[in-house]
């Protein structure tokens, strides 16, 4: 594991990536993948046990990660690459013609890191529970992680995959909640209220954390280190983590307008300038 130092620039250098992207094509979504930097970070660099090379769809005696908001794709790519999975310089083939970074993650052109296809929202959380189910049957006792947007919790299959894993036990998943209260529309409130989420998941039976500084890297970290150690007991876990969508850029922080946006020359020239240049270097 690196040290904090050392993971607090990678998300200075994962944030000028995910802006560079987005722009080159003109298409992505850098809000939700800005506001998630921390906790992709977090999780590759100081939770999970993971290896890059060789890559392996099973997965077996590693901790698995799966993404259900696969809209935020920037910011998986970036913490992949840095992290080993395939070349950093790939990151500028981003949404082009035949790359193997689509713009939703996808399996077909066999990324290192990917194990399914995902962007069908409400989908993750089932496909996490049957990753987890696959571990308990192989005798693996490692730890199955989920990442899952707020927004995507108006869907119904959502809750039927959250009620059939506490039935079920499933006690090797862990699943966060990107709970930025923004969506593509406008905010949770105004499109479809979640009402009490920490209630809800203890209704439905989950073991449930908050973590109030989800764009804090010591504090996500420390989280879910904690919702890792709480594995095994019974129930599957759940970390409803508030973060700002946009992080790190003023003029896209707090707002849905950034959901599925590119900066024009001005606004990336002035979200560059506004993060830190890092030894690690853009792609």
């Amino acid at each position: 594991m690196a040290d904090l130092q050392s993971l607090n620039q990678l998300c200075a250098q994962v944030r000028r990536d995910i802006v560079r992207m987005v722009f080159n094509v003109q298409s992505g979504h850098p809000g939700g993948s800005l506001g998630c930097t921390e906790y992709f970070v977090a999780l590759y660099g100081a939770v999970m046990k993971h290896k890059a090379k060789p890559f392996k769809m099973d997965g077996k005696g590693q901790d698995l990660f799966f993404l259900s908001n696969g809209h935020i794709s920037p910011v998986w790519y970036s913490v992949l690459a840095r992290s080993g999975y395939f070349p950093v310089n790939e990151l500028s083939t981003f949404r082009k013609l035949n790359t193997r970074l689509q713009g939703h993650p996808a399996t077909h052109e066999g990324l290192p890191g990917i194990r399914i296809a995902s962007g069908s929202l409400g989908q993750g959380i089932s496909v996490a529970i049957g990753a987890a189910l696959a571990k308990r049957l192989d005798g693996d006792d490692r730890t199955v992680f989920c990442l899952t947007g707020d927004g995507e919790l108006q869907e119904g299959q959502c809750w039927e995959a959250i009620m059939f894993a506490a039935h079920h036990k499933i006690d090797n998943l862990v699943v966060t909640v990107d709970w930025n209260g923004q969506q593509i529309d406008g905010s949770n409130e105004e499109v479809l209220s979640l009402g009490n989420l920490p209630a809800k998941w203890k209704a439905f039976g989950w073991d449930v954390l908050i973590l109030e500084e989800g764009n804090n890297l010591e504090a996500v970290i420390a989280m879910h280190r904690r919702a890792k150690r709480r594995t095994g007991k019974g129930k599957p876990v759940v970390v409803l983590m508030k973060t700002e969508m946009g992080y790190g850029v003023d003029y896209m922080q707090g707002t849905h307008k950034w959901h599925g946006k590119s900066p024009n020359q001005e606004q990336f020239d002035l979200a560059m300038n506004q993060l830190p240049v890092t030894e690690l270097g853009d792609f």
